[in-house]
Formats: structure tokens, sequence, C-alpha cells
């Protein structure tokens, strides 16, 4: 199983499973197919949006885990 990181690009967490989409949804980034999102990662992402990285990697990791 691949674990993400704060420093994997959104468009690869998308290519590991692409239901992981609700939780940028959920964060305000609804633009999942534009530029940004394939060469941001997570981190610069929750910059943006205000959101801790810590906590949505760990929150994406255990979708992964469990799906």
């Amino acid at each position: 199983m691949q674990k993400v990181t704060k420093d994997t690009i959104i468009m690869d967490v998308l290519k590991i499973n692409p239901d992981t989409a609700q939780f940028f949804m959920a964060i305000g980034m609804h633009c999942l197919g534009c530029p940004s999102a394939s060469g941001e990662s997570i981190e610069m992402a929750c910059a943006v949006h205000g959101v801790d990285a810590n906590e949505l990697v760990d929150k994406i990791n255990n979708f992964i885990e469990n799906n």
C-alpha cells in the first residue's frame, strides 16, 4: 500500500485512489483537474486553504488503508 506525505502531489494521490477527491473537495479545493492540482503538493494546497497538512494526510492515509 502506498502512503502519502505532505510532499505528495495531489494528482498522485488521486491516481492512488480517486475516491480521495472528497477530502480535497472538503477543504475547498474544487478544481482537482486544474494545473495547480497537477503540480501542487498536499502541503502547498493546505497552506492556501488554511488546513493542517498533517491532519489531512492522516485522513487520506486512513482512507486509503481501509478502502
